[in-house]
This record gives C-alpha cells, sequence and structure tokens, in this order.
C-alpha cells in the first residue's frame, strides 16, 4: 500500500511550452524526408502540401505526448505515467532516489524551463526517470521533494567531519568558487583539444553521407578530397591550422561546459553548478559521498593543476555527476575536497624497486622489438622505410624511460587511520582516496610474472564509485600487512586461528 497523499491533489504536466521545443528538436530527423519529398515531387505544389502536413504532424505527435504524459509524487513514491500507445507507469520510492540533476538547455532557458532528472543509482538509461520540460519554479520545488527522504535519514546519520557544518552554518553555503581565469587551464585537458579533429571529422562525414541531400552530391565531395590530396602542401596546411586552433577550440569548449563553476553545500548535499550554455547543477547526497579522486596528466601535472570527482555510493554516470572540480591548481583542489569531504592526512608509502624495474620494461621493451625487426629489414632490403621505422622506434623507446621513471614515482598506497589512499597511472594518474567504512573487501592478484618478480595487485574493493581501486605491483609483505592495519578484525581469525571467537550476543 502506498503512503499518505502527496503534496500534488492530481497529476501534473509539463509546462506546455515545451510545444515550442519539441518540434524544433525533430526537425533535424525530418530534414532529409521532407528535402526528399519536395525533390522527388519537382517541388510542385503537392509536394509543399506533402511537407506541410509532415509538419503539422510532427507538432500533433508533440501535442499528443505532452497531453499523455504525467508525474505525482504520492505519499513515499514518485509515479510517472505514459499512455501514448500502450500504458506505462513507473513507480520511484523516494528512499532509492540518490541525487537530482537540474539542467537548462539554450531554449529551455529562452522559455524559463528545465530538464529534471532522477538518479535512482541503477547502471545505464533505467537509472534514471526525466522530466523534460518543467519551469525552473517547478525544478526547484522538485528537488527538496524528491529528496526529502534521504535528508531525513542523514538528520540521524551525520558523520563526524560533518559536525562542524551542523550548527550556526546557513542552509546554502559556497565551498569554492572557480575564479574565470582558471578557465585558461582547460587547454591542458587532453580531450578538449580534440575538438578541431571532432569538428572537421564530423564535416567530412556529412559531406559524404548527406552530400546528395543537400545538393551538391557525393561525387562532388571524392572530388574535393582528391584534389586535396594531390595538393600535399596543402593537407599539410590544413594540419598545422588544425593543430594551432587545438588549445583555441579547446579553451572554448572548456569554458562552455565548465563556466562558472561552483560547488555549494546545501541541505546535507554537495551540489556543483556550471555551464555557460546549459547551466547544470548536479546534487550528491553528502551521506552517501566516500572518497574522492584526484586526477592528473602530464600537461596538467606540469602545470601543478588537477581535477576532482566524488566517490559516491549508488550514482549513476559518476564521471560527469561525481565532479567536484574542474582543471584547478593543486593545493585548492586538496583544499575543496579536505573542507568538503575530508582531508588524506599521511604520506604514501612507495613501491618495492622491482615496481620499477617493470614499468620501465613495460615502456621501453614493446618499441624495441619493432625496432629489431626494422634494423634486421634494413640490413636485407637497404629500403629508407625500414630506416624511418628504426629511427622512430629508437626515438620512442628512449622516451619511454622517462615515462616509465615517472610511473613508478607515481605509484603509491597509504593510510591514515580514517581513509585509504591508492595511486597509480602516469598519462592519466589518479589518487583515489576512499573512507575505511566504504571498504568492503581486498582482492589480491599476481600474475606469473609478477609471482616471478615478487610483487602482486592489492585491490581495495569499495562499495562506491568504480568499486575498487588497485595498489599495482606491492611487495607480498605489503600485500599481507596493509589489509591487516586497515582492517585488523577481518584478518585476526586467520592470523590467529587459536584465539577463541567471541560469545554471540544476548542483547
Amino acid at each position: 500500500m502506498g503512503g499518505p497523499p502527496g503534496p500534488f491533489s492530481v497529476p501534473l504536466r509539463l509546462s506546455p511550452k515545451v510545444l515550442l521545443i519539441d518540434p524544433v528538436r525533430m526537425l533535424p530527423s525530418l530534414l532529409v524526408p521532407l528535402v526528399g519529398v519536395l525533390v522527388v515531387g519537382g517541388f510542385s505544389p503537392r509536394s509543399y502540401l506533402w511537407a506541410a502536413f509532415g509538419l503539422v504532424g510532427t507538432v500533433v505527435f508533440a501535442l499528443i505526448r505532452w497531453a499523455t504524459f504525467t508525474y505525482e509524487i504520492a505519499g513515499d513514491r514518485v509515479e510517472i505515467k505514459r499512455s501514448l500507445i500502450s500504458r506505462s507507469i513507473r513507480t520511484i520510492p523516494l528512499e532509492r532516489v540518490r541525487g537530482v540533476d537540474v539542467s537548462t538547455p539554450p531554449m529551455h532557458r529562452l522559455l524559463g524551463l528545465a530538464v529534471l532528472k532522477i538518479d535512482t543509482g541503477a547502471s545505464g538509461g533505467d537509472g534514471e526517470a526525466t522530466l523534460d520540460g518543467v519551469t525552473v519554479g517547478e525544478a526547484e520545488r522538485l528537488k527538496p521533494l524528491l529528496l526529502r527522504r534521504a535528508r531525513a535519514e542523514a538528520t540521524t546519520t551525520v558523520r563526524p567531519e560533518e559536525e562542524r557544518h551542523a550548527e550556526g552554518v546557513p542552509a546554502e553555503r559556497v565551498i569554492f568558487a572557480v575564479p574565470r581565469r582558471w578557465l585558461l587551464y582547460g587547454p591542458l585537458s587532453g580531450a578538449y583539444l580534440l575538438t578541431p579533429f571532432a569538428l572537421a571529422g564530423g564535416a567530412v562525414g556529412l559531406a559524404f553521407q548527406w552530400g546528395d541531400d543537400l545538393g551538391f552530391g557525393r561525387n562532388a565531395a571524392w572530388s574535393v578530397g582528391e584534389w586535396l590530396w594531390q595538393r600535399p602542401s596543402l593537407l599539410v596546411a590544413a594540419m598545422v591550422l588544425l593543430i594551432v586552433a587545438m588549445p583555441i577550440a579547446g579553451g572554448v569548449m572548456y569554458a562552455v561546459f565548465n563556466w562558472d563553476f561552483r560547488l555549494k553545500r546545501r541541505d546535507g548535499y554537495l551540489v556543483a553548478e556550471r555551464g555557460l550554455i546549459n547551466r547544470r547543477s548536479v546534487s550528491l547526497e553528502s551521506r552517501r559521498v566516500r572518497g574522492y579522486e584526484i586526477v592528473d596528466g602530464l600537461a596538467e601535472r606540469w602545470a601543478g593543476v588537477v581535477r576532482a570527482w566524488a566517490i559516491v555510493t549508488g550514482l549513476g554516470d559518476s564521471g560527469t555527476r561525481g565532479q567536484l572540480l574542474p582543471v584547478v591548481p593543486r593545493a585548492d583542489a586538496t583544499a575543496v575536497t579536505g573542507d568538503a569531504i575530508g582531508p588524506y592526512q599521511a604520506e604514501l608509502r612507495p613501491h618495492p624497486p622491482v615496481a620499477g624495474n617493470r614499468r620501465l620494461f613495460r615502456a621501453v621493451f614493446p618499441w624495441l622489438v619493432p625496432a629489431a625487426l626494422a634494423g634486421l629489414l634494413l640490413l636485407l632490403t637497404g629500403l629508407t622505410v625500414w630506416w624511418v621505422l628504426l629511427v622512430v622506434s629508437l626515438v620512442m623507446a628512449a622516451l619511454g624511460v622517462p615515462l616509465g621513471l615517472d610511473r613508478y614515482r607515481s605509484l603509491g598506497h597509504g593510510y591514515d587511520g580514517d581513509r585509504v589512499a591508492v595511486r597509480s597511472g602516469s598519462l592519466r594518474r589518479s589518487t583515489a582516496v576512499v573512507e575505511r567504512r566504504a571498504v568492503v573487501g581486498w582482492r589480491l592478484h599476481q600474475t606469473w610474472f609478477q609471482r616471478r618478480a615478487g610483487v602482486l595487485t592489492l585491490t581495495v574493493g569499495a562499495g562506491a564509485g568504480k568499486g575498487g581501486y588497485s595498489a599495482i605491483d606491492v611487495s607480498e609483505a605489503q600485500g599481507r600487512d596493509f589489509p591487516a592495519e586497515v582492517t585488523p578484525e577481518w584478518l585476526a581469525p586467520f592470523l590467529n586461528p587459536h584465539t577463541p571467537s567471541d560469545p554471540p550476543s544476548t542483547g
């Protein structure tokens, strides 16, 4: 049976203004059929009539979909009903709501609308429900209603590090606001640097896919490609232009996604707000946060900047929704994560020297194999191509030496009495800090090569985030002693088999 009646006496619909958005969003998928109808009909009055009929049908379809979609908060659950063709009712218990994501894409912002996503922590698309087209005021009103059960439970489970926030602190507090001048760090994040190549690749794909429909034909696109291929200087110039545009386009895209980034604490939640065109607000329930992950690449490390994510239980799409900070100086990231979640207060322990040898071998040896093969073929054939391959392979092998050394220096693990830390990686170095209470198990893995070297991989099982964080190539002594240090009560029966077990509790 359901709970008492909810705050709404009747099911509600999305804002009627969304009817101005749905047809526009459908236009790209209708563009090719509409153009096809006009071309096949020879742009006759009848072809225009059929095209108009298609547009009217789109509007009618959007109207029917709006009229048959309702939502309601009834007692302790959310009900979302659809009855376009077949009747569908989705029920989400409020106790399963892990977070609420509110965003305002450009067209929604013009009309005062928002997209509200309810995250239930399940994986995939089934892990969330979406109300696409509620008013901004309705989204702000729904958010506390959807999160009220979690907030009520949180009042009875206050973490020690949150006690200092319980009294004398406003309901909303800005933990950190990223200065706009720090947007200049954006190009250091590798993904954004590929923006010019992604745009160029998309333009080429559009030309070959829709060339005929757009009026210039696929053959014309092929002809342009062949013409450029016969002029290597133009291809080189285009490549140089794309490379020069990388930091500019990357910086622009980074600013669009992370404009005015603010991390707040609001009513037991960590709230991250960001975005220039599409303003997005993501709420993370504080009592479900179990740690954080600090990540940096080579370029970011040289500049002394990092990115940060929260490690949260039951959070879908944690790679996006769990972001605590974009690219910021390391000192600020350490201070913010310490304030928002809790600091890690111990040095990381180094891994044995043999781990460094393994890192060097993996970084150098894969390039020595093609170098040896190229050298042999060069002696047999004398072709220039093998000389080029030999030089490139030797250069890459030489670059592997500092890379392998950096990978070894990046290895580390530690425990400060409250939190476990694990670090690894070089091109993408990650430091995961997890609360001891989030540790749910340990996994020891040893390959044949690791057995020969006397090392193993120790994985900290966590009921949050990725589910596990690995300390690579620890010594066998570290693999034995570290779990016993963090969770001694788990291993005591195995280390002291003759110790009598505690009597059963009678209370």
